[in-house]
């Protein structure tokens, strides 16, 4: 007899906490979209967004919505005209995962409904206190402690681990 198949993952990871946490696609691209950014930042020029969507193999219409919530928080800036596009507002390790999931994610820490009913007060206070906050305290602080700088640190030594695999 064959095993069941497991049950179909969803594009939103959702976290059991208070605070309702779910990181999209969007989520997801913003982060990839980013390190794409930090990793030519140091050469100044700016990045059209086509240029990221062939790179990252996104759709450039999806593409432009994501800029436009990264930029309208103040974590990229745009010149217009042919040799305009996109620039990292601040240098790579003052921008953190959090900054840029607030960014884009409308519900990234969003209020759950009570626990408990109303008539378990004390119940759903305690859970919440000792479970969903401190989960969402945890998150956050982790968030806050990547930088971008980090997630590029990472994303070169991947590339050169892959550099020197031997495909057979």
């Amino acid at each position: 007899m064959s095993k069941p198949s497991p049950p179909a993952i969803r594009n939103t990871y959702k976290f059991a906490m208070f605070s309702d946490m779910r990181i999209s696609a969007k989520g997801r691209y913003a982060l990839a979209v980013m390190v794409q950014m930090a990793e030519n930042y140091g050469n100044g020029e700016y990045i059209a967004v086509v240029n990221i969507s062939k790179n990252l193999g996104i759709s450039k219409i999806y593409l432009e919505q994501i800029f436009s919530l990264l930029k309208k928080s103040g974590l990229l800036n745009s010149v217009k005209g042919t040799q305009g596009g996109y620039h990292l507002a601040r240098r790579p390790r003052l921008i953190t995962a959090k900054d840029i999931l607030s960014a884009v994610e409308i519900s990234l820490f969003e209020e759950a409904k009570s626990t408990a009913s109303n008539k378990a007060i004390e119940i759903d206070k305690s859970i919440r206190l000792l479970v969903f906050d401190e989960l969402d305290n945890k998150i956050k602080e982790t968030l806050e402690s990547i930088t971008l700088e980090d997630l590029v640190l990472t994303t070169e030594k991947y590339k050169a681990v892959d550099k020197n695999m031997f495909y057979i």
